[in-house]
């Protein structure tokens, strides 16, 4: 019995990753070393794979983004970011002006950079993809790993003028003709043969993909330019990796001229009774997912054990694995000594992933006698938060008409034509971070912490007024990420020091772990939140993030149903609207930036998910008809669930549309009856570049060709934090005199 791992964190246990890049882009290293750092990380995390499974890739440390790695290594680079200069360019991609449209990788908080597929002749640059491998090829189990082909063509966009356009506007749209997907398709594949063929010629006997669209709901013209793809591929010795979700046709999937086929049994239970009912070629290896590589709880290898048995009846040549990459995950459990009395023990992150690998790979051997007896988590219990739920009515999960809400909110709030806003954080400089974590530390008294972050908050709000923005926010300083700020404050969450995951380049979060029924002690926000309205006559926002997004970005409990999670942090979050409301705010906001992350990948299982995901943002956002209900969405695919966001009844969304050309406007112009206010994000936050009016005003323009102008609002693509001061200034100083000669224009 072989073992296969892969999708290791490439953070590194002190966030080597973080460092090494953000202090290229400051300067403080050459690219020589940025490259040594990388190097040395990638030999490490060999070392982790090698002392715990017999199989594990190379290549996995990108520099930014994996898909963008795959794109420059095939040679599909956009003409305006062209000739390609190295890294220069790479960057540019991933962060420049005019930067890569990003989004979610399927239905995770990952977010990739979408590729442009331009024309079909390509020059691919090999040794992007393989110098990992030729560097690390003389250790013992290590294979060439990259995105799968097919998987790489449904991650891309075709960029075409949008016709009879007076804008210049492009549009990025997915390849949905078989046609025009198989013209890429063989450019893509003779490209992967050239990467191939290097990978052969360094010694490389087998190549792993991650095919992890082959889980979509995929039409028979997409399996049959799948076969296409991997027919030009036959002659190398391939392992196919399906995850997320079951294989939409696991008879094509098995008709691959690939030797080793990887399912995913933590996620579904139709991967296994597909299996049961088919069979499976004995010709191949079965890689199976047996590990769970989304989720932080320790498996019950006893449970495991009888899986693998079952499985060796099915597939006499079988190799386990986790279920899907590693990169989900915090690197490891050992280094916490915080979490609530109990909860420790019941957690793996990646390593103790991979030494589960390794324990359940022994015990088949032989060389052990037993395996430990698998405890349940009973902690976190709560009688009054299960009354509460069972308390509910269906009135609790709904709001007065929006037209009249829409009216009182109106007179109540006076504000201008497209009113201008941000999405609610500010930059997060290194001192406020440093003052931080001594007050986390016990270095600095309370007192004295508080009185620093009201002092940035006195002087964001002097700075928005001076701008001219319409409804002000207060900053965020207090919050070190958007939901851990708030599982900081919940009961039956807990958090983590070290427990860092990536959510992009060198972004990083620590997802929390909901272990027990949720409940809010007190309030959470509300003492920064009316200090900052007493600095103004304008309109303080209330920020507040949903219980969607709680649940989506933190590690869930499997005991109960996710449902019964959402509606626990609903009541919590509705909690809190109250108490605002009662304290004079007048405009809330509940960000949900994961409310469409979290659907399946298939669509057939779509309506239950967005039932109880729609209830629990009605449930927390049942306020008052004359407080203003704001929702946040960014970087992901929305055009194909703008019914079920509508039902959410919120009164204004804002929603990002500067990375992608503003192709979300497309989706609005097949909706009929859209009478809801909305913000089209006019600008990139995720790049240092200025954004020109041109740009934001044609953004705007674009957008009053579809929607009435009333409905609209003028604000960034996402929060600030991440940007510094002299980014900041000027491009809501240029934001807010487009919105000016807007209302000018148009009276």
């Amino acid at each position: 019995m072989k073992t296969l791992a892969f999708g290791y964190p490439k953070l590194g246990e002190k966030r080597e990753f973080k460092s090494l890049l953000e202090d290229f882009w400051k300067g403080k290293i050459s690219e020589d070393g940025l490259k040594d750092g990388i190097n040395a990380l990638e030999s490490s995390i060999a070392n982790t794979y090698m002392g715990l499974v017999d199989i594990f890739p190379a290549g996995e440390v990108s520099l930014y983004d994996f898909v963008l790695d795959t794109a420059i290594g095939l040679g599909i680079i956009p003409e305006r970011f062209k000739p390609y200069e190295g890294l220069k360019t790479y960057f540019k991609m991933a962060r420049g002006k005019n930067a890569l449209e990003m989004t979610k990788y399927f239905n995770t908080n990952y977010h990739y950079l979408v590729p442009e597929l331009e024309n079909v002749t390509l020059s691919p640059n090999p040794d992007f993809l393989t110098s990992s491998y030729k560097r690390l090829k003389n250790l013992s189990g290590i294979k060439p790993k990259l995105l799968g082909p097919f998987t790489f063509l449904k991650l891309s966009k075709a960029l075409q003028k949008q016709q009879g356009s007076n804008f210049g506007v492009f549009n990025l749209e997915p390849i949905k003709d078989q046609k025009v997907a198989e013209v890429y398709a063989s450019a893509i594949a003779d490209a992967y043969g050239v990467i191939l063929g290097e990978f052969r010629a360094e010694g490389a006997d087998l190549v792993i993909f991650e095919e992890p669209a082959f889980c979509m709901d995929l039409e028979s013209w997409e399996w049959d330019v799948a076969s296409g793809i991997y027919q030009k591929l036959k002659s190398h010795r391939l392992w196919v990796l399906s995850y997320y979700d079951s294989v939409s046709d696991l008879k094509r999937f098995m008709e691959l001229p690939a030797e080793g086929l990887g399912l995913d049994f933590c996620s579904n239970a139709e991967n296994l009774s597909n299996l049961e009912r088919i069979g499976f070629d004995s010709q191949k290896t079965l890689i199976a997912g047996i590990i769970n590589g989304r989720n932080v709880w320790r498996a019950n290898l006893r449970e495991k054990l009888k899986l693998i048995e079952g499985l060796l009846k099915l597939a006499p040549s079988l190799v386990i694995s986790n279920s899907c990459p590693l990169f989900h995950l915090p690197v490891s459990v050992k280094v916490e000594d915080s979490l609530p009395d109990g909860l420790k023990s019941a957690l793996a992150f990646a390593k103790e992933k991979l030494e589960e690998l390794n324990t359940l790979k022994r015990a088949l051997e032989g060389s052990l006698d037993s395996l430990e007896e698998d405890t349940k988590l009973s902690i976190g219990q709560d009688e009054n938060v299960k009354a509460r739920l069972r308390a509910l009515k269906e009135e609790d999960f709904s709001r007065e008409p929006y037209q009249i809400r829409k009216e009182l909110q109106k007179k109540i709030l006076g504000l201008n034509s497209f009113p201008t806003t941000t999405i609610g954080s500010f930059p997060q400089t290194q001192e406020l971070r440093r003052v931080r974590s001594e007050f986390s530390s016990g270095k600095i008294g309370r007192d004295e912490y508080e009185s620093y972050i009201k002092g940035l908050i006195k002087d964001v709000i002097k700075t928005q007024e001076e701008l001219g923005l319409d409804a002000l926010v207060h900053g965020e300083f207090e919050r070190s990420d958007m939901v851990e700020f708030f599982a900081q404050r919940l009961k039956g969450v807990a958090t983590t020091k070290h427990g860092w995951i990536i959510s992009y380049g060198s972004r990083v979060y620590r997802p929390p772990i909901i272990y027990g029924d949720v409940s809010r002690p007190e309030p959470m926000t509300l003492d920064e939140i009316l200090y900052a309205q007493s600095l103004t006559q304008k309109p303080v926002k209330g920020m507040l993030t949903g219980p969607v997004t709680i649940l989506n970005w933190s590690f869930v409990r499997e005991d109960i149903p996710k449902e019964e999670v959402a509606l626990q942090l609903a009541l919590a979050i509705y909690d809190e609207v109250k108490d605002l409301e009662k304290n004079g705010i007048k405009i809330i906001q509940i960000d949900e930036p994961a409310f469409r992350e979290g659907a399946p990948l298939k669509k057939r299982d779509w309506p239950e998910y967005f039932r109880w995901a729609i209830r629990a943002f009605r449930l927390c956002s049942k306020a008052n008809p004359e407080t203003q209900i704001h929702t946040h969405m960014c970087y992901s695919e929305f055009n194909d669930i703008l019914e079920y966001i509508y039902q959410l009844d919120f009164d204004v969304i804002s929603i990002e549309a500067s990375r992608s050309k503003g192709e979300i406007l497309s989706a609005f112009e097949n909706f009929k009856g859209w009478d809801r206010q909305i913000g089209i994000g006019v600008y990139d936050i995720h790049s240092p570049e200025i954004p020109e009016k041109d740009s934001i005003k044609q953004i705007l323009q674009r957008a009053m060709s579809v929607l009435d102008k009333e409905l609209l609002w003028v604000n960034p693509d996402c929060g600030l934090k991440t940007r510094g001061w002299q980014e900041v200034i000027p491009s809501l100083k240029n934001m807010v005199e487009v919105a000016k000669e807007l209302r000018s224009e148009n009276g």
